[in-house]
C-alpha cells in the first residue's frame, strides 16, 4: 500500500549559510573584546604540559601506546611531559 497517494515528492531546500554566519558573529560578540585566542591556545598548551608531566612508568607506557595508535599527539621534546 502506497502512502504518497501518487503525488510527486516536493524538494525542500534551505540555505543555512546566512544563519551560520550570523551564529558565528554572535558567538564572537559574546566572547567580548577581551578574548585573546592566542593566549587561550597558549594556556591550553600549558595545561596539556601539566597533564602529561610526572607520569610514572605504567602511565608513560599507556601514553606511548595512545600516541602510537594515533589517539594522542606526541608532545615535543623538551616539554613538561618528557
Amino acid at each position: 500500500m502506497s502512502h504518497d497517494g501518487g503525488r510527486e515528492h516536493i524538494v525542500f531546500e534551505m540555505d543555512l549559510a546566512l544563519h551560520e554566519a550570523r551564529r558565528r558573529a554572535e558567538v564572537v560578540a559574546a566572547l567580548g573584546p577581551g578574548w585573546d585566542p592566542v593566549a587561550v591556545m597558549r594556556a591550553e598548551e600549558e595545561a596539556y604540559d601539566l597533564l602529561y608531566s610526572g607520569l610514572d612508568e605504567r602511565q608513560r607506557e599507556t601514553y606511548d601506546m595512545l600516541v602510537d595508535a594515533g589517539v594522542l599527539p606526541r608532545r615535543e621534546a623538551g616539554r613538561a611531559s618528557d
